[in-house]
């Protein structure tokens, strides 16, 4: 959805960069193109006049000025008031005191209601919460059918007392819905209402009299991210009319330009607290500001992949890997095999590219990756005997043949797939007994202990203290303030906070020439 925008702001950024001090007019040009990139994004006027004033306010300012590197303090600039524009925190939902916790969604016909209605059922219930949906949407036709069609997906029970297609009293379902989940035990209920193509008095009156039975602890207002400029007039009336207490964004997986979610946090006041990112029911995720500034800034987003990848992996597989890679055995076409199953369960691989920082720079080639790709190789692989992914040399040219005519492919589509797989397990031995240039040998893996030995002592020698114990402390002041001033002026160096080792923050692995390996033994993946 951002694309546009990332770019825009990616190009601004680049021509910023080895400018050792930033002028006045270096400063005017970069807000003026951040501004035109906004508005080319659909952000409204009045969110792009106060964003830029506070850019070009805290630009002028000293921290700019008297930083070691402008561009980057700049660039942090950017990001912290992108966060801000977003909403500063993530919003979460407050659940009652005393259950059920009533959850009223209002928006549009076409928004995706029902949709967002089945998703965060399913959400909930994944964290142990027991949902139950209500068929409130009694006018538009099939509403009722498609709730139980999207419930029975999620596992999620619906109550639905009336057929709806314009028959039934929405208010009074909605009140029958909460004293029924109290009696059967449900702590959250989610009221999917009525929409129309357009505002009118007739929905607004009807959403406030559902408000009004069931008191609801968190109104949604559901907006389609794809509707433009539009999207901030919808909230506007919805907050005059009905009132709610968050946002939900829904289709961010379109190729709109996404001004929606730039402006609706500022105009309204109310913060995006969910993202619909896809057609499946668990392309659904809390919003998170800081985490959509870093994807538009393109500074990627490793957090949220590492939580998709702890909520889809099961521990046995992670061990069962693990275990696999620091044993002496040879990697084989079977671990690939299990390897790509993995990978698939993640989603679009375009999608966790894209996740990654700097991607951006790469998107065409991002958009050229077909997922099929994947779906030949496991085709390819699961045509061979267990004896020939055990061993691929026994696959000579009849076996080659065989193979591809079972998986639909060519000759030379195996001949590839067991070539690349040939290097990638002389890697893979390589990495194990520290024969990759600069690394010493990977953790618990055996490796040639010796030569990581010898290049530690090496390495040890180069700093030695001097025998003098005046002259040893007073090199030890010098590089304490060394480490402080680093530290002071490395305010402009932008990095993502929070990051595990190696991207962004506290020390590489050993591996990569950083410190002491941590102790990962109890390290344990949330459950399910």
């Amino acid at each position: 959805m951002f694309e546009t925008l990332s770019d825009r702001l990616t190009s601004v950024f680049t021509s910023l960069r080895g400018k050792g001090r930033l002028s006045e007019e270096d400063i005017n040009a970069t807000a003026r193109e951040i501004r035109l990139a906004l508005l080319e994004a659909d952000v409204a006027l009045p969110v792009v006049r106060e964003f830029i004033g506070r850019i070009k306010e805290r630009a002028r300012g000293e921290e700019v000025s008297k930083a070691l590197n402008p561009a980057q303090q700049v660039i942090k600039i950017v990001n912290e008031e992108l966060v801000e524009v977003l909403g500063g925190e993530t919003r979460e939902i407050r659940f009652a005191k005393n259950p059920p916790t009533v959850i009223m969604l209002a928006g549009l016909q076409g928004a995706g209601k029902t949709t967002l209605a089945g998703k965060l059922a399913h959400w909930l219930a994944a964290q142990r919460n027991t949902p139950l949906l209500v068929a409130a949407d009694l006018q538009r036709p099939n509403a009722v059918t498609q709730l139980q069609v999207v419930g029975e997906r999620a596992k999620v029970p619906v109550f639905a007392p009336q057929p709806g297609n314009g028959v039934g009293d929405p208010v009074q379902v909605a009140r029958e819905a909460v004293e029924h989940a109290e009696r059967s035990n449900h702590n959250v209920v989610i009221v999917d209402t009525a929409g129309r193509l357009g505002v009118d008095a007739e929905m607004m009156q009807q959403a406030a009299d559902i408000r009004d039975a069931v008191r609801p602890d968190e109104i949604l207002f559901v907006v389609d991210a794809m509707i433009g400029q539009d999207a901030v007039n919808t909230a506007q009336a919805f907050l005059d009319g009905v009132g709610y207490d968050a946002v939900a964004l829904t289709k961010l997986d379109g190729d709109a330009r996404g001004g929606a979610a730039l402006s609706i946090r500022h105009i309204t006041g109310r913060p995006i607290m969910f993202a619909s990112t896809g057609e499946k029911l668990e392309d659904f995720d809390l919003f998170h500001p800081d985490r959509m500034a870093s994807r538009i800034l393109d500074m990627g987003d490793v957090l949220t992949l590492i939580e998709q990848a702890q909520r889809t992996f099961e521990q046995e597989e992670v061990d069962k890997m693990a275990g696999k890679l620091a044993s002496d055995e040879d990697f084989t076409l079977d671990d690939f095999l299990e390897q790509i199953s993995m990978v698939r369960k993640l989603g679009p691989i375009g999608n966790l590219l894209g996740m990654m920082p700097g991607m951006g720079q790469m998107r065409d080639q991002i958009n050229n990756v077909d997922d099929r790709d994947l779906d030949r190789i496991t085709a390819i692989i699961r045509s061979m005997t267990p004896g020939e992914r055990q061993n691929p040399k026994l696959i000579n040219g009849s076996r080659r043949l065989r193979i591809a005519n079972g998986s639909g492919t060519q000759v030379g589509d195996v001949s590839g797939l067991v070539t690349r797989f040939f290097e990638a397990q002389k890697m893979m031995r390589q990495m194990k007994n520290g024969g990759m240039p600069g690394m010493p040998g990977m953790p618990g893996m055996g490796g040639n202990r010796k030569k990581a030995k010898a290049q530690a002592k090496k390495a040890k020698k180069g700093k030695q203290r001097s025998g003098n114990p005046l002259k040893a402390k007073q090199q030890e002041a010098e590089k304490a303030a060394e480490r402080q001033r680093r530290r002071e002026e490395g305010g402009g160096q932008q990095q993502m906070p929070d990051l595990p080792p190696g991207l962004g923050g506290g020390q590489l692995p050993p591996a990569l020439g950083g410190g002491k390996m941590p102790d990962l033994s109890a390290f344990k993946l949330p459950e399910k």
